[in-house]
């Protein structure tokens, strides 16, 4: 892990912390306790499960033959071993402190459902390969990773050592950085030897336990050396440990941790370990030597307190030479500022020191006075996300293998469907599932799959095959139902198959007989995509439809506010001139000529307008219906056109609108009585489909559904703030039934220059499966580009209708909760009137039997849809899951992105029961639960004061404080309860890379932009420290683009971005960029636009000048930084982390 972050070793939350500062820790100097093996190793299941084997020189991967990026995750993270690495390696440990977690407690809130525990984040960075199956050849694949990624980072054991002297915490992270180039030609582990001044002790006074002056600890204490660690059974995974560090030791390399002497790899075999000894206080430990200022913090502690012999270099199997002492690596160098990961010392890869070689000549000096944890020393999100593009961005991730975990959400990776369905439809947290519930319980992590069943493909990947089976439709098991799939076996020469999920036996229908080939596989396998690939989709029967009889297409009808609000800001008069254009591009089959899509208009107040709109009238007529208390659609013929038919009606229609309304003095509106007339004239045409409502104010006016305003701030914090974020009545949780029975998807605009009730508005939206859009206080120059945008893309975008989604598992495991915009009838199906390309289903897995790690998990998930052409489909996505009896291969195969999602997700559904303190500490605990199971079952032993993460789920930690800091948990005064509620729905049915830039926002300086390039600039961490006066730069966040301009920015650069001479002159009312013709403006803008299509939603642009009164909600999305809701910065979390993890242990 990177331990590039810093972490402060500050009182989390503002109190001194008890744990760090000032106080013993068991193990001084982050020495390794003796016997405990480390973690470090990486996915690798490894031959002799007992077995250390020695750890090659960090970053190297014996797979692949050449280093790679090592983890950062100094924090002594386990990772640091080499992910095929076996053995365990064992990280110093430092005698920082752990984080252990408190209180065991789980709360209260939710917990049956968190309980299973999240499953562990990956770490953006990167992941143990495990199962990655795909290189053949490699050399031990982990887990039954492919090598082909294998190059990700280190093992994923690294460890990190925070420890590193929390002090000074260097934390290099062990492995975390980057593997030295391949030229290096590592030989041993050995490190280099470091510099002997090289990493100073600066740092180290950080996290340490001892005050200054009570120097350091005493030498026999470092004899905790790993001697020779027993072998670990689960091997450890890839871990990153930080340890604190006392003030003026240092740490034993990070964290790999081995000793010094601990076993280099040998070349091949693995060799037990050797060597006792610590590892030599000026060496970092053998294990994957990290050069990296992991450790750097103290200078080593003097030889003699090492027990044993010193570890002669490391290690005699190794081939080659040493590497060379190194200078940083080419591309991963230091992560200066952030950057990249953390600081390091020489390579990141190799341990400073010879491992071997004490290094007599950087003796401690007394140690320096404790300092805060340096935030470089800490895992930094930023590396993590370099190292998996650079390790995994190159090769196409070809989905052939059962349990891979994917390239992480911000990598940009092409897939190749060869069985398993693509990431872009389905990410998990764990691809290795724990065989027993007693294991899943143990580990805290959550079990759980985010689903995108029509999420959009890049243009060179191919959408999935649609079959056709006739009138016997799709192919399925007698007894469970679940669809045909690669994972079906044949038997009987072909006449029968056996279900992989149930195993129950079936005839093969006479028309879809084939014979098998010598391998038993049928002759047509990849002749059938529902044979060889793992999504693709039915054309399905009438069976599959309502009433038996095969849908209509379907239609949209919009349905605008007129009220005095609506016309008076001009959204009347813009909506109206924009669907002129717009309904030309309504979403359409392929290759049709036009969209069978019908439409249909209404205007409404405190009463509704209807308009028949048939082609055959010379002008639209109007058709009032006032009683809204008993609604009705006042016409049949007319009101539902096709666009082409009625083109020249409708344009009249819509330039009529806002003169009609011009003149309104009508300020009330009413709101259900909207939506039910939408829902009746769909009922009337017996088809499904889309209301796109337009409102401006909340529904005051005398009918169904009228609310009254009900905010009230003084609730926050208090036991009925729950209430706030609950319908204020239950009309509309009826009404929204009573729309997907029909297939009446609602899309929701709003307009509010006050409280409108959001969390009783929404809820139609949110459980008809639509989108909500707002627009506060919208002004038409500043906010009209992103509603047209947003207007445009909603209209086009791809949508099933009237949809129906299940998912089925193999015996052992069954969904068990459900998160997302939805409604459910039953325990099973998931209802949606609308689902679009964006939406995500968050499924929740337990078990209800045992596993077997032959067979591994399946999942199939069905969605039965009526396309927008009319045509009933049945998509399949597949995927087929390790599972293990070793909890140290659950951890190596998290996705931290995908666990953060489903922990938010299941937070922003516990607010609406459970007081959002017990919400934060719920989601707190259970963290500190995954990570201290992984702490005591995995890690190899030692101290304490030694924060030991696992390698993918190093950013759990600063994920999580990210979620905790959100404006739905922990409000700061100008955020509305209107915007809370907003914010809660938009993440529940967010996919993995909306959450991950929700969370944790990107943040570009735009100053180091190449102009003559695509590429955009590299991103650096979110806090105000790594901003200087004299730059610009670009943050978003899925929701918002900002843009910081420094006071001291250079007049040139102003002048060719904003076209103004001096910093005074900038508008902060900007909403766009002047288009000015210099190759600075062109790329800053090219940027802007990038990544405006990489979104779901159009961002709103904000220019925020340095001491502007803007800035301080530009500082609240710096999300490192303390904030001034009272949310901790992640040094302060990371702390609190430990603390909460060492109650747990102890």
């Amino acid at each position: 892990m990177s331990v590039n972050q810093q972490t402060h070793t500050g009182p989390p939350y503002g109190q001194p912390q008890p744990g760090y500062q000032g106080y013993q820790q068991p193990a001084y100097g982050g020495q390794p306790l003796p016997g405990v093996p480390h973690a470090q190793y990486g996915a690798y299941n490894g031959p002799v499960p007992g077995y250390q084997q020695p750890v090659p020189p960090q970053g190297y991967f014996p797979s692949l033959g050449f280093p790679s990026k090592g983890s950062p995750v100094s924090l002594n993270s386990d990772t640091s071993l080499a992910p095929n690495f076996i053995g365990s390696v064992r990280a110093p440990s430092t005698s920082g402190t752990s984080l252990s977690s408190g209180h065991l407690g789980y709360s209260p809130f939710g917990q049956g459902d968190v309980q299973n525990g999240i499953p562990a984040s990956t770490a953006p960075m990167q992941r143990p390969p495990t199962s990655q199956p795909f290189l053949p050849g490699s050399a031990p694949v982990p887990v039954s990773q492919t090598s082909t990624f294998q190059q990700y980072g280190p093992p994923p054991a690294s460890v990190q050592q925070l420890s590193n002297h929390m002090a000074g915490m260097t934390i290099g992270s062990t492995s975390t950085s980057a593997p030295p180039p391949a030229g290096l030609g590592y030989g041993p582990p050995t490190s280099v030897p470091p510099v002997s001044g090289s990493f100073s002790a600066t740092g180290s006074g950080l996290y340490t336990p001892y005050t200054a002056s009570q120097g350091p600890p005493p030498p026999s204490v470092s004899q905790g050396l790993p001697l020779a660690q027993p072998p670990f059974s689960g091997q450890p995974v890839s871990t990153q440990r930080l340890p604190t560090q006392v003030p003026g030791f240092a740490p034993p390399p990070s964290s790999t941790g081995i000793g010094p002497s601990s076993y280099p790899p040998t070349t091949g075999a693995p060799r037990p370990p050797t060597m006792p000894g610590p590892p030599l206080p000026g060496q970092t430990a053998a294990g994957p030597p990290t050069s990296q200022p992991n450790h750097v913090s103290s200078p080593p502690p003097p030889p003699s307190t090492l027990s044993g012999p010193h570890p002669g270099p490391p290690m005699s199997g190794l081939h080659g030479p040493p590497p060379p002492t190194h200078p940083p690596q080419p591309g991963y160098q230091m992560q200066q500022n952030g950057s990249f990961g953390q600081v390091r010392g020489p390579q990141p890869n190799y341990g400073g020191a010879y491992p071997g070689t004490p290094n007599y000549g950087s003796q401690p000096g007394p140690p320096p006075p404790p300092k805060r944890l340096d935030p470089d020393s800490i895992p930094s999100p930023i590396q993590v996300i370099e190292d998996d593009r650079s390790n995994r961005g190159s090769e196409p991730f070809v989905t052939g293998v059962r349990g891979q975990v994917p390239p992480l959400v911000t990598t940009n990776f092409l897939v190749k469907d060869q069985g398993n369905a693509s990431p872009r439809y389905i990410r998990c947290t764990s691809y290795n599932i724990p065989c027993t519930s007693d294991m899943a319980k143990q580990s805290q992590v959550p079990l759980a799959a985010v689903i995108k069943p029509l999420a959009t493909l890049p243009p060179d990947e191919t959408l999935p095959y649609l079959v056709d089976h006739g009138e016997s439709g799709p192919v399925r098991c007698n007894r469970c139902k679940a669809y045909m799939c690669p994972f079906m076996q044949f038997i009987e020469g072909g006449r029968r198959f056996q279900c992989c999920f149930c195993s129950c036996v079936t005839e093969v229908p006479p028309h879809y007989f084939q014979h098998l080939d010598h391998t038993g596989k049928r002759v047509d396998f990849y002749d059938r995509p529902e044979l060889s690939l793992g999504s693709y989709e039915f054309l399905a029967t009438v069976d599959y439809c309502k009433n038996n009889k095969f849908p209509s297409p379907p239609a949209f009808i919009f349905m605008i506010d007129v009220s005095y609000n609506a016309v008076k800001s001009g959204l009347v008069r813009l909506i109206c001139e924009e669907l002129k254009s717009l309904l030309d591009y309504l979403p359409r089959e392929g290759n049709m000529e036009e969209s069978a899509i019908r439409v249909g208009f209404v205007t409404y107040n405190k009463v509704l307008h209807f308009y028949n709109v048939k082609s055959s009238l010379a002008q639209p007529q109007m058709m009032v219906v006032s009683d809204v208390a008993d609604m009705f659609v006042p016409l049949l013929d007319g009101f539902l056109v096709n666009v082409n038919e009625s083109r020249t009606v409708i344009v009249s229609l819509l330039d009529q609108i806002p003169e009609m309304f011009a003149d309104t003095r009508e300020t009330e509106t009413v709101f259900g009585p909207v939506i039910q007339a939408g829902l009746e004239a769909l009922k009337a045409a017996e088809c499904a489909g889309k209301l796109f409502i337009f409102h401006t104010s909340l529904p005051i006016a005398e009918a169904p559904g009228k609310l009254k305003n009900r905010d009230d701030k003084k609730l926050i914090n208090t036991d009925k703030e729950k209430t706030l974020f609950q319908p204020q009545t239950s009309f509309y949780n009826n009404l929204a039934k009573d729309c997907v029975a029909q297939g009446c998807c609602v899309d929701l605009f709003l307009f509010p220059n006050q409280y409108l009730d959001v969390a009783t508005l929404g809820i139609v939206t949110y459980q008809t499966g639509g989108s909500i859009y707002k627009y506060a206080y919208f002004q038409l120059e500043t906010d009209q580009d992103r509603f047209l945008n947003d207007l445009r893309r909603d209209v086009q975008k791809e949508v099933g209708f009237d949809a129906v989604m299940r998912v089925r598992t193999s015996t052992g495991i069954r969904a068990t909760d459900f998160f997302g915009a939805f409604y459910m009838s039953n325990t099973t199906d998931v209802e949606m009137a609308g689902l679009d390309c964006d939406k995500t289903i968050t499924v929740e897995f337990k078990h209800d039997d045992k596993l077997s790690e032959d067979s591994g998990a399946l999942l199939q998930c069905a969605l039965l849809y009526t396309s927008c052409a009319g045509q009933r489909r049945l998509r399949i996505h597949n995927l087929s899951l390790n599972c293990c009896t070793q909890l140290a291969d659950l951890y190596r195969n998290c996705e931290t992105d995908t666990l953060i999602n489903y922990l938010a997700k299941y937070a922003y559904r516990g607010v609406l029961n459970s007081p959002v303190k017990t919400v934060r500490d719920a989601l707190i605990n259970q963290c500190a639960q995954i990570l201290a199971c992984y702490r005591k079952n995995c890690a190899s032993p030692s101290s304490a004061g030694q924060l030991i993460l696992p390698e993918c789920m190093k950013l759990l930690p600063v994920y999580l404080n990210c979620v905790l800091k959100s404006d739905v948990l922990q409000p700061g005064p100008e955020v509305t309860t209107d915007d809370r509620a907003y914010i809660r729905q938009l993440v529940t049915s967010m996919d993995v890379a909306e959450t991950n830039v929700f969370f944790y926002p990107r943040l570009l300086p735009l100053t180091k932009a190449d102009v003559d390039s695509d590429s955009l600039p590299a991103a650096i961490r979110n806090s105000e420290e790594r901003l200087s006066k004299g730059d610009i730069y670009l943050l978003e966040n899925g929701l918002n683009i900002f843009v910081w301009v420094g006071v001291n920015v250079q007049q040139g650069l102003i002048q060719n971005l904003f076209g103004v001479s001096s910093f005074s002159q900038i508008s902060s009312t900007l909403n766009t960029l002047p288009v000015l013709e210099n190759p600075f403006s062109k790329k800053v803008r090219s940027i802007v636009d990038m990544l405006q299509v990489q979104r779901s939603r159009y961002m709103k642009l904000i220019i925020v000048k340095q001491e502007d009164k803007l800035e301080m909600l530009f500082k609240h999305f710096l999300v490192e930084d303390k904030s001034l809701t009272g949310g901790a910065s992640y040094v302060d979390f990371l702390c609190h982390m430990h603390k909460e993890i060492r109650q747990l242990l102890s």
